[in-house]
């Protein structure tokens, strides 16, 4: 297990399942390095929710990046289109549904990358899930394990054999109620974590996109209580 003065590169946004892969990397004895990315999209609440978040698992810095993906790519996240809301659980989990973000997760490790080579970490930590998601494809195993390949060759520090990064993915294989359960052993508040992708006026959760009903659900099924303001009671 490494040091407390091991640096690894967090990906960051705000949720139950950055926010447990922060803390996770924390038992692990790392240092974290907050990586957030303000991108245009329309539930940018997360920004502020990943501050919290940071600040709760004691991160040694933050940086928040922003980035126009809204003049690039096509996504309901970004505005172009509608949010989803109450699809069927088999529907989130069967579906490529409008809220994905052609490319996100490959852009986001991209620049993990990129500052994990500059301040010497060799570790890159994301909150990644490939059971209880929406169907987005850069978020299953068969990515993490590509991009990991590609980091190892495409940067100086891997070529050289000053080291081997590793992109750790944590929850990979979890049910959103493991994540919680998990995140409640690791001491994660998740008052202070948002997931709604369409947020209402006053920026509390609408309670009927996918990102919310995963969220409802994994709370019921772990037998914690939920502490999310909705504005819509949808059930889980």
């Amino acid at each position: 297990m490494p040091s407390n003065h091991c640096p690894a590169v967090v990906l960051l946004s705000g949720g139950i399942d950055s926010a447990t892969a922060a803390a996770v990397a924390v038992e692990r004895g790392f240092a974290v390095h907050a990586l957030t990315f303000r991108y245009g999209q329309r539930h940018v609440i997360e920004v502020e929710a990943a501050r919290r978040v940071a600040a709760m698992v004691g991160a040694v810095g933050h940086v928040i990046v922003d980035l126009d993906l809204g003049g690039v790519v096509r996504s309901a996240l970004t505005g172009q289109g509608d949010v989803p809301r109450d699809r069927p659980r088999e529907a989130i989990a069967r579906d490529i549904p409008p809220t994905y973000v052609p490319a996100r997760n490959t852009i986001f490790l991209a620049y993990g990358l990129a500052m994990a080579e500059t301040i010497g970490a060799f570790d890159i930590f994301i909150g990644a899930n490939a059971l209880d998601y929406s169907g987005y494809p850069d978020c299953r195993p068969e990515f993490i394990a590509r991009f990991e390949e590609l980091a190892n060759v495409a940067t100086a520090a891997g070529v050289t054999g000053r080291g081997r990064f590793t992109i750790h993915a944590p929850l990979i294989r979890m049910t959103k109620a493991e994540i919680i359960r998990e995140g409640v052993r690791l001491g994660v508040d998740y008052s202070v974590t948002v997931s709604c992708y369409d947020p209402a006026a006053g920026g509390r959760a609408c309670g009927r996109c996918d990102s919310c009903l995963l969220r409802k659900r994994g709370f019921a099924e772990a037998g914690v209580p939920d502490p999310t303001q909705y504005a819509e009671a949808a059930q889980p």
